[in-house]
């Protein structure tokens, strides 16, 4: 049985990621939502939007907050309602969410959602520190945690469970390394070896400096409407067919478990319940690999193998481009980059450049079913999105 979708994606946008000097988070937004109205041209943006709602995590990088109205001026939107979603790095993940709501409610036909963070003008110990907001604070932050710390206790507890190895961590970041190769958008277009990945300097042991995601300026967007409207607007609509989000507890020394995300394996279980298909229907996917041992629990949580089979999985290449489940095409947050609060939407970009057939030198054959899985902090919030091409 085909599941009626809930909403559908009618364009996006993509600002470049990486260094943007010189540039704010408003700026960065105008360039991904021009790319969203350049790809749209059915849409008339000043009549046809009726809200705007974004995924943005701190004030503290620019000293900045309002951000909605401040994106909406920028984007040319005033003055529809524009409201700020935080949710850690899972931001614009929970902002698409509340975007879906906004339409299936029916107080609005099409909606804007999208996410945007500058971060490379501080420097490395400020936005470590500002990140660590997402973590808990007198528990985990003021004994010094970092989240390159905390995903290391992740690590050595999935290493010491199942046997994984620095190795299998290792081929992560390689893989979508060269996946980003083939993005032009991307922050980090250089492939790498695996003993440049493991010999790489230690940052939280067993995580080395290629393990870990880049820190990134950038800004998404995505265009939502009606599935009964979708055909006004584009030729090519790719449909949302389930959407969930679960929390767990902020602090990691309050889990059940170290070796997995409950928030995202409950999302991704009620996802595939909403739209009806299995694991095994996802053709491409994009997961949230802020470090690589993130990405093999999440081939676990979101059921692509058995618990402890995330490594092997890697290993076999089945989650490479020409392999049985492509993930991370775009280079993931460990090479396109990692601006948190554009991150979901990021993700859901690349799916629907790839159920279009858009995704030009990194295009998955024949894909039909796709993926989006982001997190937030060390996985107290989790969003899992599922996409069907038209």
């Amino acid at each position: 049985m085909v599941r009626k979708p809930l909403v559908s994606i009618v364009s996006a946008g993509l600002s470049k990621f990486g260094k943007r000097k010189e540039m704010y988070s408003r700026e960065m937004f105008a360039e991904a939502v021009t790319e969203a109205f350049e790809r749209c041209p059915n849409l008339e943006p000043k009549r046809d939007i009726e809200a705007l709602i974004v995924g943005h995590m701190g004030e503290s990088y620019e000293h900045q907050g309002h951000t909605g109205p401040t994106l909406s001026d920028w984007a040319g939107l005033l003055p529809i309602p524009a409201t700020r979603i935080e949710s850690a790095c899972a931001s614009s993940g929970v902002a698409l969410r509340c975007g879906i709501f906004a339409v299936l409610s029916g107080m609005h036909d099409v909606v804007m959602v999208g996410g945007v963070e500058k971060m490379t003008h501080r420097t490395t110990s400020d936005a470590t520190e500002f990140l660590a907001m997402a973590s808990d604070f007198p528990f985990e932050q003021w004994h010094g945690m970092t989240f390159p710390g905390l995903y290391a206790l992740i690590a050595t507890a999935h290493m010491h469970k199942y046997g994984t190895t620095e190795e299998q961590m290792a081929m992560v970041a390689v893989k979508n390394h060269r996946h980003g190769t083939l993005n032009p958008k991307a922050h980090m277009q250089k492939e790498i070896t695996l003993e440049k990945a493991l010999s790489s300097r230690l940052i939280a042991w067993p995580l080395k400096l290629y393990d870990c995601s880049l820190i990134t300026d950038g800004a998404s967007c995505l265009i939502l409407t009606k599935p009964e409207l979708a055909r006004k607007f584009t030729d090519t609509p790719v449909h949302i067919i389930g959407s969930e989000q679960a929390s767990d507890a902020i602090g990691l020394y309050e889990r059940e478990e170290f070796t997995t995300l409950k928030a995202a394996k409950l999302a991704a279980r009620e996802t595939y319940r909403m739209a009806k298909v299995e694991s095994k229907d996802v053709d491409v996917a994009e997961v949230h690999d802020c470090f690589t041992i993130a990405e093999i629990v999440a081939y676990e949580d979101l059921g692509f193998c058995k618990p402890g089979e995330g490594g092997s999985l890697m290993e076999k290449g089945a989650t490479a481009i020409e392999g049985e489940l492509p993930v991370n095409t775009s280079g993931g947050l460990k090479s396109k980059g990692h601006p948190v609060g554009a991150t979901g939407t990021a993700q859901a970009y690349e799916i629907y450049l790839q159920l279009t057939g858009q995704a030009e030198r990194r295009q998955v054959e024949d894909a039909e079913i796709g993926l989006t899985h982001n997190v937030g902090g060390s996985g107290a919030s989790a969003a899992v999105h599922l996409y069907r091409r038209e």
